[in-house]
């Protein structure tokens, strides 16, 4: 059995913390049982391993998550990454391609879809498992898992099996979308299941639907052509349209922590970060990653959160649409990297064009950024905290807290940090650019050549 782990999203829903490069899966927001801070990707990676499914999984994301799944994943851990990010079914797809003709994986291997951040028990991956007897022993093009509902949800889609006599395996009637609370009852009346995304089918019938939808099967060749795939959703333009599907139920914990009133529910604290008094409050949870003091007295069932990308204060009761109002794309103030973090303290814009943009990145003990030159930008590096060695059109220096280092446009450099290392990095030159960094190479090895 092999595992497609989708790691997505746009980082709408939980705004500010969450942004294009950071999405929901990656704030470390939850805690380990020995107090460790860990995100909701790291913990589903963990479990994972824990029930001996962490070899045959991988990660499918998009460019614009690859550097922050290695910073807190590994650099082990397989990714197979999108051009673009085109939706679900795009996305398994290139997975399932990449599988037959990458891998060479036999057409009757079962292959099991979900998403890379369900909340859930270790009891979950073991139920994963049954997937693959549900789908041989019934003879189904899909197995899926639905969540026994605890209440009648209208956030989640329901699916509904057909009346009889219950059994470990139900064949699947219909499906019902997001429902009003008086349909949401009956649903449960009908013993429906809450849609956890979760589901199998084996390889050859992945394949299969690719050649009838005359799509690549290679997966070369299916990444040059990746654009003119729809973006659409596995449900819509797979699940839906098939007739024989098998769902196995699943009773146990299951929860998607996908707003601020959810997320808060299983945080061991009401606070998190710096700086944060919390007074004469009831339900209020204040997470706070600014370097400045957050205070909040005498408000109820408020959640505060603070980050360089803004300040979002809401009744946890409309959290959720936070999603909406940020409709607007934002540059990410704050990005986590393979090699540390970086992070937006000011930008502005003058006449003709010219900007200057401020940040400060933090670079770990032995990483290193790749050999590169910017375009269009000057930069000033200041180092306030740590050792390393710079590079500079093959020209070799160390650096130290308080050295000031002028990097002209065009001109090609690296840094590898001795110690943790953080710079402030000043750039000027044209506001709106896009693409202006040149990366030439990955390893220090081919910089520090000198």
């Amino acid at each position: 059995m092999k595992i497609i782990l989708l790691s997505g999203g746009s980082g709408s829903r939980l705004w500010p913390l969450s942004n294009d490069a950071r999405s929901k899966q990656f704030l470390r927001v939850l805690e380990t049982p020995e107090g460790d801070s860990v995100s909701m990707v790291q913990r589903v990676w963990e479990q994972i391993r824990s029930c001996g499914l962490g070899g045959e999984a991988v990660v499918a994301t998009s460019s614009t998550q690859v550097e922050i799944l290695r910073s807190q994943l590994g650099e082990e851990v397989p990714l197979i990454v999108e051009p673009d990010r085109r939706d679900t079914f795009p996305a398994i797809a290139l997975a399932s391609t990449y599988l037959y003709s990458a891998q060479s994986v036999s057409l009757d291997e079962v292959v099991v879809v979900l998403p890379v951040d369900p909340y859930v028990e270790d009891e979950f991956f073991y139920k994963l498992k049954e997937l693959e007897p549900a789908l041989r022993q019934t003879e189904s093009d899909l197995a899926l898992m639905g969540v026994y509902p605890t209440y009648p949800s209208t956030k989640y889609g329901y699916i509904v099996p057909e009346e009889g006599e219950e059994s470990a395996y139900r064949k699947v009637a219909r499906f019902a979308e997001k429902p009003d609370d008086r349909t949401a009852r009956m649903l449960m009346d009908k013993n429906a299941l809450w849609n956890c995304g979760v589901f199998a089918f084996k390889l050859g019938f992945m394949i299969d639907t690719l050649i009838e939808k005359k799509v690549p099967i290679q997966y070369e060749e299916l990444l040059k052509h990746y654009d003119v795939l729809p973006k659409i959703s596995f449900d819509y333009e797979v699940v839906e349209k098939v007739n024989n599907i098998t769902v196995i139920p699943y009773s146990g914990y299951w929860k998607d922590l996908g707003t601020w009133n959810t997320l808060t529910e299983e945080m061991s604290s009401d606070t998190l970060g710096e700086e944060v008094q919390v007074h004469e409050c009831r339900n209020t949870h204040v997470l706070n990653e600014l370097d400045i003091p957050v205070t909040v007295i005498g408000l109820d069932d408020v959640i505060v959160a603070a980050s360089p990308d803004g300040i979002l204060v809401s009744a946890k009761s409309e959290s959720h649409k936070v999603k909406e109002i940020m409709k607007t794309k934002q540059i990410p103030r704050f990005e986590e990297k393979k090699w540390g973090w970086s992070r937006i303290l000011d930008t502005k814009e003058y006449s003709g064009g010219y900007g200057v943009l401020t940040k400060r990145i933090g670079i770990k003990d032995g990483c290193h950024l790749g050999y590169r030159m910017h375009t269009v930008v000057d930069e000033v590096w200041t180092v306030v905290k740590g050792e390393a060695e710079f590079v500079y059109n093959g020209n070799y220096m160390k650096l130290t807290p308080g050295n000031v280092v002028h990097i002209p446009k065009k001109t090609l450099h690296s840094v590898k940090a001795l110690e943790d290392l953080e710079i402030i990095v000043v750039q000027t030159g044209i506001a709106h650019y896009s693409d202006e960094t040149v990366e030439l190479h990955e390893e220090w090895q081919v910089a520090a050549q000198r």
